[in-house]
């Protein structure tokens, strides 16, 4: 029974050496100052080469396709083909949501286009070609419209949104890119005029 006792007591007075607790010491600080490393490196790409950088959507071109109206009665008919492209600048893919382009007259909507999901890869460019259509009854409800068709000119804007997300460092960062163009259709013509396009990108 003494002997038990004995045995208990020293290793209950067993303690770590000194140099094994400078070793823990030594390994817990390392591991602290490596993990600070790979943080501020991070955070250091995160704002630099990996900083999220905004999609640019551009419109290439605008054309008219199939206008048809009439004075008596009065009715018009008509589509825009709208070449549209959007640039990824990122290094990394660009995913974005189901969108609409839309076609507007004197404050209205009168015309819409789906505009699929998808994606783009980094450092990419994608085009897309949208077709809207007029849509006829809205615009005839329009009482500017009589008076427009008489002077030869029917003044129009399309507008387009792409919304989606950037993965920086494990980090989903949204991003929307838009583009308005205003333009007068030559109603005699059948031609487009004057378009400006006008781009924002915000993150």
């Amino acid at each position: 029974m003494d002997g038990i006792t004995t045995a208990s007591a020293k290793s209950k007075s067993v303690k770590p050496s000194s140099s094994g607790r400078r070793l823990t010491k030594a390994i817990c600080i390392t591991v602290g100052i490596v993990l600070l490393v790979v943080v501020v490196v991070m955070v250091i790409l995160g704002f630099t080469v990996f900083k999220a950088k905004d999609p640019v959507i551009t419109v290439g071109s605008v054309s008219l396709k199939d206008l048809d109206f009439s004075l008596t009665p009065l009715n018009i008919n008509a589509s825009l083909d709208v070449n549209v492209s959007v640039r990824n600048p990122n290094r990394v893919g660009f995913r974005y949501n189901n969108a609409s382009a839309l076609l507007n007259y004197d404050g209205s909507l009168v015309g819409e286009a789906p505009i699929p999901a998808g994606r783009i890869g980094a450092r990419k460019t994608t085009g897309m070609n949208i077709v809207i259509s007029l849509m006829a009854d809205r615009l005839l409800l329009n009482p500017q419209l009589y008076s427009d068709v008489l002077s030869g000119s029917l003044p129009l804007s399309t507008y387009a949104r792409i919304s989606g997300k950037v993965s920086v460092l494990f980090v989903k960062i949204k991003v929307v890119s838009t583009s308005t163009c205003n333009m007068t259709v030559d109603v005699k013509n059948g031609t487009l005029k004057d378009t400006v396009c006008q781009y924002k990108t915000k993150l």
